[in-house]
């Protein structure tokens, strides 16, 4: 990375984590912290459990992210190191922020000691965020279709100008199908040359990507549904709201953006317990178990090597880890 890069990509963490820092202030800053603690313990233990299974059932979609990737670049690599090496950049990317560049660079280190090329790895992680935008575009496209007046009031657009909006997102999931179909050439846009993939892969995007983000909205709603009784359609409008506001920042995880944003969305309807509980189950509880996973794994990968060549060389076949380059985000 060039230091031109360096001093952007350093500046970006740094407003970001500033600009995390200011609205978490402004969001807490009316609470006292018996008020959280008290509002946190106000989620019935039921509730607590459901959300954590729909974390658990969001990471199991984000492994397939990877799996979609891997795939579409003809590699026959098992599941179970895909799914490794999807978990482990996602539990410590999505809270360490800059996913395009941690998770990334994260992928890199895991698939090249398989024998992936740094080619193949960039497919991956483009494949995946391309994933992801289908899967946000999906569920966005629907909540605004079938319950257009909470983006209506957000955005201070008219509910026809919103379920437009949503018919448009749909459109455009059903188009890319399409082209994976039927376009076989690279698809060229200012220079930049994208191989589609098979239209079975292409299917398998939106699915997984859609019910990502629909367990993840199911894990808010559960949370919320402690004090009030809030509708998976307005736990999804919130979400997905606050996932454009944090593409559009890139505070680290989401940090202040989505508490705010959800409950600019939701009102009181959003308890701070409710919101500060999603943060640890979503984001803390993944990267706790990821951090020991990940030296386990690098030292597993150490002693293959050293096994194979005393001189600590990375295994035939496989490509030589160099710095972490920049890769699109998940």
């Amino acid at each position: 990375m060039s230091g031109r890069k360096k001093r952007l990509t350093w500046g970006m963490m740094l407003f970001g984590f500033a600009l995390a820092g200011y609205l978490l202030y402004v969001g807490l800053s009316k609470f006292t912290w018996d008020d959280i603690v008290r509002s946190v313990r106000a989620i019935p233990g039921w509730n607590m459990a459901l959300a954590l299974f729909y974390c658990a059932l969001s990471y199991l979609c984000l492994t397939g992210f990877d799996w979609t990737g891997v795939r579409s670049v003809k590699s026959d690599l098992a599941y179970p190191r895909i799914a490794l090496a999807s978990f482990v950049s996602l539990g410590l990317g999505q809270t360490i922020g800059l996913a395009g560049l941690s998770s990334g660079a994260i992928r890199y280190r895991y698939y090249a000691h398989w024998g992936l090329s740094t080619e193949d790895v960039a497919k991956i992680v483009l494949l995946s965020g391309v994933t992801v935008g289908l899967g946000l575009m999906v569920l966005g496209g629907l909540v605004m279709v079938l319950n257009p007046s909470d983006t209506a009031g957000i955005l201070r657009l008219g509910p026809n100008v919103v379920r437009m909006l949503g018919v448009l997102c749909l459109a455009l999931a059903v188009a890319y199908v399409a082209l994976a179909a039927f376009l076989r050439t690279p698809l060229r846009i200012r220079g930049w040359s994208f191989q589609l993939p098979r239209a079975r892969l292409a299917v398998a995007q939106i699915v997984l990507g859609t019910l990502n983000f629909a367990f993840v909205s199911a894990c808010l709603m559960e949370l919320m549904q402690a004090t009030e009784n809030v509708s998976f359609l307005k736990a999804a409008t919130a979400f997905v709201l606050g996932n454009i506001a944090i593409l559009i920042t890139h505070a680290p995880g989401g940090l202040g953006v989505l508490e705010v944003t959800v409950r600019h969305v939701m009102g009181e309807q959003a308890s701070i317990g409710a919101l500060v509980a999603f943060r640890v189950i979503y984001f803390f509880i993944p990267l706790f178990i990821a951090l020991p996973v990940a030296l386990i794994s690098e030292a597993a990968f150490r002693i293959a090597r050293r096994r194979q060549d005393p001189s600590s060389g990375p295994p035939e076949g496989t490509a030589r880890v160099t710095p972490a380059v920049e890769l699109p985000s998940v």
